[in-house]
């Protein structure tokens, strides 16, 4: 809580035990939906998002079934997110989908900013932790100079460096997901510092 983080994202086993720690802080509980694939039911994934707010959650990272999106069904991804965010807001979660960048051409990031943003997402983010690569600048970018409403961009995995952190925020992040967190303050702060990044 000393460091201000603006939530801490756990596996949904966790939310209850982090609400509880957390309770009386500024930092929020978050949790994932479909982790990390994409690709569970969406009864399972309602199931899920119901779950994280009865545990005390406050945001959902919602993973965007983008094996969808890569075979070319569209409205079926489209659906999907629009469907979970809804139900999301309605219980007054705040929403990021995750888009799995790394498997993306440039195209079906373009087509994944625009769901997100006809889902009504509050944040577009780019990575799971378990694909084969995470954020990059150009992907950030990319978003930034296309999204049409203003939602925001939050860059995960792979960010374990303050230079590193801050092209991301130069590019268009509004927001950093790292586990590498207390090294990064700690080399902004000045103090040499040895990350211990367990990064999922």
């Amino acid at each position: 809580a000393e460091a201000k983080y603006a939530s801490v994202c756990v596996y949904p086993t966790n939310v209850a035990l982090c609400s509880n720690i957390l309770y009386n802080t500024e930092v929020k509980v978050c949790t994932v939906i479909g982790f990390p694939h994409g690709r569970s039911s969406l009864r399972a994934k309602h199931a899920e998002v119901a779950q994280a707010k009865e545990d005390g959650a406050a945001e959902v990272d919602i993973v965007l079934n983008y094996h969808a999106l890569r075979g070319g069904e569209n409205s079926l991804a489209t659906e999907e997110a629009v469907r979970l965010c809804q139900s999301a807001r309605e219980l007054g979660l705040h929403t990021k989908i995750i888009v799995e960048t790394c498997y993306l051409n440039k195209r079906q990031k373009l087509a994944a900013l625009k769901i997100c943003e006809q889902a009504g997402a509050n944040f577009i983010k780019t990575s799971t932790g378990f694909g084969s690569a995470g954020a990059t600048v150009e992907d950030i970018q990319l978003f930034r100079d296309n999204r049409a409403n203003g939602i925001q961009i939050k860059a995960s995995g792979g960010i374990r460096d303050l230079n590193t952190s801050l092209a991301m925020i130069q590019a268009g992040a509004t927001r950093l997901g790292v586990s590498a967190a207390s090294a990064i303050l700690g080399e902004l702060r000045g103090e040499k510092t040895e990350s211990t990044d367990i990064s999922y």
